[in-house]
């Protein structure tokens, strides 16, 4: 008997489990359904370019067809292993703008406000840059400057200032818009994932217990209360029983998942499946929403990108000294910017730049040298949903993103593109500035960049909203996260989100998890 399992060791698994074990008294179960991050390419930075193709760290979704996206399947990696996400992501430091927050609180989630989650923000964080009134010092999660930075990340920064959009030396203190080098979730040259910056100091507790290889079946509901857990373990079925509360943190695809496997969900669409219904909540699933993301790509004509590296010397720089190119997230710049369709004072644009030839997430390899603009709307109105494939806990979801279904997502990434073209032609690029490979028509028409985005966009890893935050018909959890109509079950990660934030969804999943550790321990 636990006090308290929690499912997923993702980002916000892995803080769950470092805070409820703090007290002594707590018996923690932390399931995970992948391995142990082992992997040297997950603590390397740059490694992220190799594990791509790595299927034993990643639970390799891809979506139904797009409608609007020529029928296109899109992978959609997700971490698989400890530190979930964290593991595998470009390590970008974001947190979102302010009025996202206050937008969640005024959609009546109190506590929810930008003023209430900055403390959040701030009690996770060390800095390296010091502690202020937006940023801490002690915390588990340390952010720093990056150790290494390719020429063209310079000059793309000069480039967009060059042509009227400012500079940012922080995107999470004042203000968000303008452009700069990212903070990374890193420490000592090396990846800090949530695994590595909260698990890592915990796993000695004698009252933590940490599980990998395990992957939840589903959740016992006796009485409208979740009492156990079924997991698959070595190929057989094991029960694990909570006295206290059962902590769904599976990320915005596997946790509607477990819940319409334990009978939550919309009532009808269980039945279809032959899943007893245990409470009725139509909304589970629903609410997905995601960060779509258009590549303007060039070809570079000086041999200074990292599309061609010496493996063997970057990996003994790395390795001796933790210094040189291993230490790069790759994505090392960017920037936000409001189009002239952004509703509100938020930037609704934001960019990645990488200085090498990115298709198809890295996965179609382009000979030559060139760089990347990665460009992405952060306030989508378009609206999907995750269903059941069956009964099988076995089978995934199916992921209907339904991209590009509403016309300002259209009109926004349209407008994002012709920036990227914008910067792209500024001043500071033209040494190194060869021909346009993506779109690559010269025709910047509506039509002629709507066709491309169709062809070519991709996700840029950021789905959330699928057991919604609120109250009404749609929401699936309430303010203070839990289930509704379920006693003891809440759902700890980016699917609570009601509305995305306006950037990296990583460190704001982290902040939720902080503070849904303080209402569990203060309930």
């Amino acid at each position: 008997m636990y006090d308290f399992i929690i499912i997923g060791a993702g980002s916000a698994g892995c803080v769950l489990a470092n805070r409820l074990s703090e007290q002594s008294g707590n018996r923690v179960l932390l399931l995970e359904a992948g391995p142990r991050d082992w992997h040297p390419f997950i603590h390397m930075p740059a490694g992220i370019a190799k594990l791509v193709n790595r299927k034993g760290v990643n639970w390799d979704y891809e979506t139904e067809p797009e409608a609007e996206l020529n029928q296109r399947r899109l992978w959609w990696p997700r971490g698989k292993v400890l530190g979930g996400s964290s593991s595998i992501n470009a390590m970008c430091y974001i947190r979102g703008h302010k009025r996202d927050y206050d937008q969640w609180a005024e959609a009546g989630n109190p506590g929810w406000a930008y003023q209430d989650v900055l403390h959040y923000f701030r009690k996770s964080e060390t800095n390296e840059r010091g502690a202020d009134g937006y940023h801490g010092g002690s915390g588990p999660l340390n952010v720093a400057d990056l150790r290494y930075t390719n020429k063209l990340s310079t000059v793309f920064i000069e480039g967009a200032d060059s042509v009227g959009y400012g500079r940012n030396h922080d995107f999470n203190g004042a203000s968000m818009n303008g452009f700069g080098l990212y903070q990374v979730t890193q420490k000592n040259g090396q990846r800090c994932s949530a695994a590595a910056g909260y698990l890592r100091p915990a796993e000695s507790r004698s009252n933590l217990t940490i599980m990998t290889g395990a992957q939840v079946q589903r959740v016992q509901i006796e009485q409208g209360r979740a009492v156990a857990v079924e997991y698959l373990y070595k190929g057989h079925l094991q029960r694990a029983e909570a006295s206290r509360e059962i902590l769904l943190s599976g990320g915005a695809l596997n946790s509607p998942h477990l819940l319409m496997l334990s009978g939550i969900g919309d009532r009808e669409a269980l039945k279809a499946f032959g899943i007893p219904s245990n409470v009725h909540l139509p909304g589970v699933g629903r609410n997905l929403h995601d960060h779509l993301d258009a590549c303007t790509i060039f070809h570079c004509k000086e041999p200074i990108t990292y599309d061609r590296t010496n493996d063997a010397v970057i990996a003994l720089q790395y390795a001796f000294f933790k210094r040189g190119p291993g230490t790069s997230n790759i994505a090392e710049a960017g920037g936000f910017i409001r189009s002239k369709h952004a509703p509100d004072e938020r930037p609704d644009v934001q960019f990645h730049f990488v200085p090498a030839i990115l298709d198809d997430h890295g996965r179609n390899r382009i000979k030559g040298y060139g760089f990347t603009m990665h460009a992405c709307h952060l306030q989508p109105k378009s609206r999907g949903y995750v269903s059941l494939r069956s009964a099988d806990p076995q089978d995934k979801v199916r992921i209907f993103a339904n991209y590009l279904q509403d016309p300002l997502d259209r009109a926004t990434l349209i407008e994002a593109v012709r920036a990227s073209r914008k910067i792209a032609h500024s001043k500071p690029f033209e040494p190194y500035r060869g021909a346009e490979m993506f779109p690559g028509d010269n025709d910047d028409s509506d039509a002629a960049i709507l066709a491309f985005l169709r062809k070519k966009c991709e996700t840029v890893y950021h789905p959330v909203g699928t057991c919604k935050m609120g109250q009404g018909h749609d929401a699936v959890v309430d303010s203070a996260l839990k289930v509704h109509g379920v006693q003891g079950l809440r759902v700890v990660d980016a699917s609570i989100m009601p509305t995305i934030v306006s950037g990296n969804t990583n460190a704001p999943t982290i902040m939720i998890a902080e503070k849904a550790a303080d209402l569990i321990l203060n309930a």
